[in-house]
């Protein structure tokens, strides 16, 4: 996911129906029922009667006060959606607690919570689906959720911003899947599916897929003109081999289990690269009081703990006649660059009974992937008594994406 999706609204579009599921029919109506009783007392009142009751009435009715504004616009406090069940919540927990920002959830079967370094915000845990639907009607300010239920569920709703893109778990891919024999043998590519003839109005292609909304944009926008979507939740890979469907659309981490099921993705299939997202409304931003504070917050300890994930901080000792000497030779190594460049700073002894410095000390942060080589190319340019140091934060000047938040909501 790149950096430009940061503060950008989600533009998609719906395109092909899905199958009809259970749901209430529109345009609905109520009509207002009255009791035997009721209607025999209101028979017993003469016509005048009637006219001074039916005023009366509407006098009570229009004496009623309006109706309250809704709480998420008086509430003072900030509402943070956290995932409440799964390895998605657990993986959440843990890198809010590496950021310093525990959650203290007093009772277990309670679905609201605090983290005290933060005052002024509500945590509240929610099913991922929820975060997303109460973050657009305004019931919750912030969420951490995957990038592929914002997609779903937010249905292009201009008021989710992205306030980070990339938390670094979560990680994987809504993808279309073929069965791998027969007509679909030789089908490898998105383009070849699109052109098969067996694709008519009579005969559309089967999608079964719990995406039905960014799977049927992707699909219209890459050129399928015949196409039926089916909703399932569950067991999407049994579908092809049952008959009940032709290809499907689903979330793959490792692709093992399309493997097993005698399914396989095609080259140009994969419609979205999903992680963990911080996502936040677009009003509460704006309006409301303490939000950006909290955003800003966030999102500078999230920021700065990702960018030391994965980096250490390697020390050694070097001989030299001059700081800038031992800084030329380590600018030589590729590996010992660091962030912006080495730190060398003097290492004095006494030498005869004075104090003189003979050895500098070279501070470098290199990924830790590259450990190895960096102290082998320290020490063949002279280092010694190499220690290695695990960075907890990396905090910038200024956090690039605060800057884009802010560009975005035109601050």
């Amino acid at each position: 996911m790149s950096a430009a999706m940061l503060g950008t609204r989600l533009d998609l579009a719906p395109s092909f129906p899905l199958s009809p599921s259970p749901s209430p029919p529109s345009g609905l109506r109520v009509r207002a029922s009255t009791s035997p009783a009721a209607a025999a007392g209101t028979r017993a009142l003469g016509p005048r009667a009637v006219q001074a009751a039916a005023a009366a009435a509407a006098t009570a009715v229009a004496a009623k006060p309006a109706a309250a504004t809704p709480l998420s616009s008086d509430r003072t406090v900030v509402r943070l959606g956290l995932p409440s069940k799964g390895r998605m919540a657990e993986q959440t927990l843990s890198l809010l607690k590496s950021c310093q920002l525990s959650v203290r959830q007093l009772n277990p079967r309670q679905y609201t919570a605090d983290i005290p370094q933060v005052p002024n915000l509500e945590v509240w845990f929610q099913r991922p689906t929820d975060i997303v639907r109460k973050l657009c009607s305004g019931d919750l300010d912030l969420g951490i959720v995957g990038y592929d239920i914002i997609s779903e569920y937010g249905q292009g709703n201009e008021d989710l911003v992205i306030v980070h893109d990339a938390l670094e778990f979560g990680h994987c891919r809504l993808s279309l899947a073929v069965p791998k024999e027969g007509i679909f043998e030789n089908i490898n590519t998105l383009e070849e599916l699109v052109n098969m003839p067996e694709w008519t109005e009579e005969r559309p292609i089967r999608v079964v897929t719990g995406f039905g909304y960014v799977g049927a944009k992707f699909l219209k926008e890459k050129g399928f003109k015949h196409v039926s979507f089916l909703a399932g939740d569950g067991a999407l890979e049994s579908y092809p081999a049952m008959g009940m469907a032709d290809v499907i659309v689903d979330l793959v981490s490792s692709g093992t289990t399309l493997r097993e099921n005698n399914l396989k993705e095609i080259e140009g299939g994969v419609i979205l690269e999903s992680q963990a997202t911080l996502v936040a409304s677009r009003k509460s931003l704006n309006r409301r009081e303490g939000m950006l504070e909290i955003s800003h917050e966030m999102l500078e300890r999230l920021e700065a703990h990702l960018t030391a994930s994965g980096k250490i901080m390697v020390t050694a000792n070097m001989r030299g006649n001059s700081a800038e000497e031992v800084a030329e030779r380590v600018l030589s190594q590729t590996s010992l660059c660091g962030l912006q460049g080495p730190t060398i700073s003097p290492v004095y002894c006494r030498l005869d009974g004075k104090v003189a410095v003979d050895y500098y000390a070279i501070n470098v942060v290199v990924p830790q992937k590259s450990l190895y080589k960096s102290i082998q190319q320290l020490r063949s340019i002279g280092g010694s008594g190499v220690l290695v140091s695990k960075l907890t934060y990396i905090f910038d000047e200024e956090t690039p994406r605060w800057r884009t938040l802010l560009s975005e909501l035109g601050m």
